[in-house]
C-alpha cells in the first residue's frame, strides 16, 4: 500500500514536470502574452491543464483497459496536431488576429494599449472616471476576484481548454504505455493517470503565473517592451511549430513510407 502511495506521489510530481515540456510552455506563453494579469494567467494554466488532463485520462484509460495499440502513423499524426497548433498560434499572434478575437469576444477586457496613443489616453480617462471609490476599496478580495473571473469571458476560457485537449493527444499514449509497464492493476494505473493530470494542472498554473509576471509589470509603464515580448512569443511559437513539423514529418517519417514512432 505504501509503495502504491509513493507511486501516486511520483505521478503527481511527474505531472508537474510534464507541464514544463517546451511545446507546452511555448503554447501558453503565446496565450498569456495577450492576457496580462497574474491571476488570469494562473486561471489560463488551470484550464489548459484541465483540457490536457481530460485527453490524457480518456485516451490513456482506453489504452489501459482495452489494450489499444496505436500504429506509428497515428501516433505521429497525434503529435503533429501539436506542431500545427503552435504554428497557428504563432501566425494568429503575429497577424494581430488573437488581439482582434480577444476584443470581439471579450469586449470588456483590458488589453495592453500604448499609453501615448489616443486609445491609451482615452483608456486612462475612463479609468479615472471610474476610479475605485472608498466603498470599492473596502470590498473583500474574494469579491474582486469574482469580478475578475466574471470579466474573463467564455472565449478566454475555451481557448486554453481546447489547446490543452490538443496537447494531450501527443502525450496520452506515451504516459499510458509507461504506466502499463510499471502498474499491472488497471484501476491503479488509471488512478495514477488522474494524479498525473492533477500534477500537470498544478504545474501549469504555476508556470503561467510566472510567465505572466513580466507582461503584467510592463503593460502600462513599458508598453513597447510588452508588445515586443508578445511578438517574440509569436515568433517562438511559429518557429518551434515548424521545427516540430519537420521533425515529425521527415525525421520520424510521418510523410514517408516508413514512419518510426517512439512514444516519449
Amino acid at each position: 500500500m505504501f509503495s502504491f502511495l509513493a507511486i501516486l506521489l511520483l505521478g503527481f510530481l511527474l505531472g508537474m514536470r510534464h507541464a514544463t515540456d517546451p511545446d507546452h510552455v511555448v503554447a501558453v506563453t503565446t496565450i498569456v502574452s495577450k492576457q496580462p494579469g497574474i491571476a488570469k494567467a494562473g486561471l489560463i494554466g488551470v484550464l489548459w491543464g484541465l483540457g490536457h488532463t481530460f485527453t490524457i485520462f480518456v485516451v490513456g484509460t482506453m489504452i489501459i483497459l482495452f489494450r489499444v495499440t496505436i500504429p506509428p502513423r497515428v501516433g505521429l499524426s497525434m503529435e503533429l496536431t501539436v506542431a500545427a497548433m503552435l504554428v497557428l498560434l504563432g501566425v494568429l499572434n503575429l497577424s494581430g488576429a488573437l488581439r482582434w478575437l480577444q476584443e470581439k469576444f471579450t469586449p470588456n477586457s483590458q488589453l495592453a494599449t500604448p499609453l501615448g496613443s489616443d486609445a491609451g489616453r482615452a483608456g486612462m480617462q475612463r479609468r479615472d472616471a471610474f476610479a475605485p471609490t472608498q466603498t470599492d476599496v473596502a470590498q473583500p478580495q474574494s469579491w474582486r476576484l469574482r469580478q475578475n473571473l466574471k470579466s474573463f469571458g467564455l472565449y478566454n476560457a475555451l481557448r486554453p481548454l481546447v489547446i490543452g485537449i490538443v496537447h494531450g493527444l501527443a502525450g496520452s499514449a506515451a504516459v499510458a504505455l509507461l504506466v502499463m509497464t510499471t502498474i499491472r492493476d488497471p484501476w491503479r494505473a488509471i488512478t495514477y493517470l488522474l494524479l498525473f493530470g492533477i500534477g500537470t494542472i498544478a504545474g501549469m498554473m504555476i508556470i503561467t503565473a510566472v510567465i505572466a509576471m513580466p507582461f503584467a509589470f510592463t503593460v502600462r509603464r513599458f508598453s513597447g517592451w510588452n508588445r515586443g515580448m508578445a511578438v517574440a512569443s509569436g515568433l517562438l511559437s511559429l518557429a518551434f511549430g515548424l521545427f516540430l513539423s519537420y521533425q515529425i514529418g521527415f525525421v520520424d517519417g510521418l510523410f514517408t513510407t516508413h514512419p518510426l514512432w517512439t512514444p516519449h
